[in-house]
């Protein structure tokens, strides 16, 4: 397990930086985000994303299923002097949230969602018309595509390609070096949801969404704050490749637009 899943405080500071430096621009360079746009984060964890949008004059929102992660971006969020408002809520089932947001953040959320059709049409209901979604994942196939980076064991939490075995091999690996209970759940919950490129882009024509815009990472843009690695787009030639391009994906960025 790398520091920053037990430094909570860390882990903000770092997505703050590259929101800031990478989600921001590519955002922007579609469409201009203006000071007291609202802008949602759906899985927003412990603020971090939505820091430097505050920082702009957005009204910023972030929901997410874990209360403890709410309570934590509450807390920086005022340790920084920035207003936001932050919900302990399934989206699912959510009814304190508004339908008019000019831009919608799901960052490293949709991979572990199972309802994932439902999920892609209820965007609709809380984007404006002339509003954007900004999505943002890992490709199921990467070599870390199923988070086993956040295993204690330092050999499986540096496996690439370990999440891709069969269930029963995986499983067998996780409870041998001795992951908790909750760990090898979450992992396993991850590859059952897992999202390939292909799955991804025939769920949002299916929801009638139109990607405006798709950028695939070789070397994520979060690996330049985590680990110093300047952030590296995919070979176009092998972005247009069916399924061969989720090998070498570390990062999914679409543009979405409701149809």
């Amino acid at each position: 397990m790398q520091e920053r899943h037990s430094n909570r405080r860390l882990y903000f500071e770092e997505l703050a930086v590259t929101s800031e430096n990478y989600f921001i621009p590519y955002i922007q360079s579609y469409k201009r985000i203006e000071p007291g746009a609202h802008v949602l984060e759906i899985g927003c964890g412990d603020g971090g994303n939505l820091l430097p949008f505050a920082k702009r004059g957005c009204e910023t929102v972030g929901v997410d299923l874990d209360g403890e992660k709410i309570k934590t971006a509450t807390a920086f969020f005022e340790e920084s002097g920035m207003k936001g408002r932050f919900i302990a809520s399934d989206i699912f089932q959510i009814k304190e949230l508004e339908h008019d947001f000019d831009l919608i953040i799901c960052h490293d959320v949709f991979e572990h969602i199972g309802a994932k059709a439902r999920f892609l049409s209820d965007l609709r209901k809380y984007v404006k018309p002339d509003g954007i979604v900004f999505m943002a994942f890992p490709a199921w196939q990467m070599p870390f595509g199923g988070h086993q980076q956040i295993c204690r064991s330092k050999l499986v939490s540096h496996w690439p390609f370990v999440h891709l075995l069969p269930v029963p091999i995986y499983k067998f690996i996780l409870e041998s070096a001795g992951e908790s209970e909750g760990c090898v759940r979450e992992l396993l919950d991850i590859k059952e949801t897992r999202t390939p490129i292909e799955l991804f882009e025939r769920l949002a024509r299916e929801a009638r969404i139109r990607v405006a815009r798709k950028e695939f990472y070789f070397i994520n843009p979060h690996y330049e704050v985590k680990f110093g690695l300047k952030a590296r787009k995919l070979n176009p030639l092998i972005g247009k490749i069916p399924y061969v391009r989720n090998f070498f994906t570390t990062s999914c960025f679409y543009l979405l637009e409701m149809a």
